[in-house]
């Protein structure tokens, strides 16, 4: 058993302990009883310690101001730019290396794809019945362009003529396979036909993000044939290709809205622990 004095001698040295700090290569620790958790006192006071935040917005003309008016040179803030996510993210306190900030600070863009580009990726590459297409091609007809080789199809003409396709069967030895016909066996081929020309490629025009310039984005026509029904798939013609150039453009974007402002770097930024 402790006495009294014992007692407040302990108090007094785990105080003293608690109120000393230790240097270690740059780092402070303190010394606290086990029992004993610190307390951020700041939501207690009329003001907080520092300002940070995060603003979150898809639209590129705020994301811009705001980084205007928030960004100060004393701050060292600094953008990063995620092509694969078409997204930037600019940290107004991260400071430098021998004055880093805390990095809690920011403002985060995600462009958001445009109704039309969206409507387009749920269907490229999927395989549709006639129904299907037809009202897709329908209802995005002001956004579509037809064509059959070298030659332009009316919109209309086109869409009537996916409507009207049908399957037929003959016996062959051909081994040639086209964009609307494909080889069963060595003696059977089927080929889908139609009473009117039947589309081969479609041209979708569409801006893919609101900021960025309107893209025509070439389709082909295949068909999948084997069942009595024909179904078709539209394949997107350099698809990774022209993605990756809707993301050099978003890139360029940024830059003129924001890059006299911030240094740009393309990548993701985690702050260390």
């Amino acid at each position: 058993m402790f006495d009294k004095d014992a007692l407040q001698l302990l108090i007094a040295t785990a105080l003293a302990g608690a109120n000393q700090t230790i240097e270690t290569s740059g780092h402070k620790l303190a010394l606290l009883p086990e029992t004993i958790r610190p307390l951020n006192l700041e939501q207690y006071q009329a003001q907080r310690d520092r300002f940070r935040g995060a603003l979150r917005t898809h639209s590129l003309a705020d994301f811009a101001n705001y980084v205007e008016r928030h960004s100060t040179d004393e701050n060292k803030p600094a953008g990063f730019v995620d092509q694969d996510g078409m997204s930037a993210t600019v940290l107004f306190n991260l400071g430098t290396a021998t004055e880093p900030g805390h990095g809690d600070d920011t403002a985060t863009l995600t462009l958001k794809p445009t109704a039309a580009y969206v409507a387009l990726q749920a269907i490229v590459g999927k395989a549709m019945s006639q129904q299907a297409l037809a009202e897709f091609l329908e209802d995005w007809m002001p956004y579509l362009m037809a064509g059959a080789g070298d030659e332009t199809l009316p919109m209309p003409a086109a869409i009537n003529a996916v409507r009207r396709m049908s399957i037929k069967a003959t016996s062959t030895q051909n081994s040639e396979v086209g964009d609307l016909s494909a080889r069963r066996s060595a003696m059977d081929e089927i080929e889908a036909r139609s009473l009117e020309t039947m589309p081969t490629t479609f041209i979708f025009t569409t801006r893919p993000y609101e900021p960025l310039e309107p893209a025509s984005i070439t389709l082909r026509v295949s068909v999948i044939t084997g069942r009595d029904e024909p179904l078709l798939k539209l394949r997107w013609v350099g698809e990774e290709a022209q993605r990756e150039g809707f993301a050099d453009e978003f890139k360029r974007v940024l830059e003129a809205a924001v890059g006299g402002l911030v240094p740009l770097t393309i990548g993701t930024y985690q702050q260390g622990k």
